[in-house]
């Protein structure tokens, strides 16, 4: 890949596995400082809902065995470790014996498909309206409507969920307001299956577009109308090139660089930061699941979860900067 040394590759990623272990670290640390005990906590619950439990010592011991709570802390957290850096999180606490990451596995596909592709509409549009707004070829009534797109922005995205469940949902019945698809329906490839899923996944989509695409859209306004004062945009403009291609070639392209490091963090993140448009929607999804795994002291899969969604953040960051090169030329990580 052009303008990229192997020094530089080698030193991005020591600092992905340094900021992995680091996160794993931070991550094995905060659950444990919360009071209680997980497991005494589920046995607990048990007990209010009415079940009647013997020896319940005995078991609260045998089940902290069972999952090396009895184990000194460092013994605990270099197991941790280990398996963490396999992808092996081990089983779930609260949900024993199904194991984490089967229950990661389960959730994961309804995050990806509902909020990352609502996360790179809100990104396209966000800074296509961004880049026009700023663009003196845009015409007036365009420029003069675009500006409509960030009334929802300074709205929190579960507060717009709300909003729309009562609006579309509760008032008019138009549309589901909690799950991923209807109860009963065969699970595959068939369209009954795949229209209820994309109903359901109308309103949560909309409340993570419709909040986010006006800050795309400021950022990117930002940008272009520093680029536009550029010398490299004076001099298009004084060869005679087409407007448009002025804008997308020159404009969007440079402008948009920072966007694009913003996106990765996005993607890496948004698991945990649509967490609760997830729980106010029911939608099966990773932030559904780590809401779940925090009411239920579950270690296992708040660890799970949250290694996963570090690990992810740091990668799409080092991905990125690895392909700056291929973005823009003028940018180049070798020497001289």
């Amino acid at each position: 890949m052009k303008g990229l040394t192997k020094e530089y590759v080698l030193k991005r990623l020591g600092m992905l596995i340094l900021t992995v272990w680091l996160g794993a670290t931070i991550i094995f640390i905060i659950p444990r400082l919360a009071p209680g005990d997980p497991v005494e906590g589920m046995i607990g619950k048990m007990a209010i809902t009415g079940t009647h439990i013997e020896n319940s010592e005995e078991m609260i011991e045998a089940w902290r065995a069972r999952f090396g709570l009895d184990k000194p802390i460092l013994v605990q957290y270099f197991r941790y470790l280990y398996n963490t850096f396999t992808f092996n999180q081990g089983f779930s606490l609260s949900s024993f014996p199904a194991t984490v990451d089967s229950m990661i596995s389960r959730s994961l596909p309804w995050t990806i498909g509902l909020l990352t592709t609502a996360t790179l509409i809100s990104f396209i549009l966000g800074n296509l309206i961004g880049a026009l707004m700023a663009w003196r070829g845009t015409p007036k009534l365009v420029k003069a409507a675009l500006p409509i797109s960030l009334i929802f922005t300074s709205i929190p995205a579960f507060m717009l969920g709300i909003l729309m469940i009562y609006l579309f949902a509760i008032n008019r019945d138009w549309l589901p307001y909690a799950g991923g698809f209807d109860r009963g329906l065969t699970v595959g490839w068939n369209w009954q299956y795949i229209s209820s899923v994309l109903k359901h996944s109308v309103l949560p989509a909309l409340s993570v577009i419709l909040v986010t695409i006006g800050s795309w859209a400021l950022r990117m306004r930002g940008m272009m109308i520093t680029t536009d004062g550029e010398d490299f945009m004076i001099l298009a403009k004084a060869k005679g090139l087409s407007p448009w291609r002025i804008f997308w070639a020159y404009g969007v392209r440079n402008a948009i660089l920072p966007q694009i490091t913003a996106l990765g963090v996005t993607l890496g993140t948004i698991a945990g930061g649509f967490v609760v448009v997830e729980t106010v929607f029911a939608y099966p999804g990773l932030g559904y699941l780590l809401f779940e795994a925090i009411l239920n002291s579950d270690y296992t899969v708040i660890q799970g979860i949250v290694f996963y969604i570090i690990f992810a953040v740091a990668l799409a960051i080092f991905i990125v900067d690895l392909t700056y090169p291929l973005i823009d030329p003028r940018i180049t990580y070798k020497k001289g």
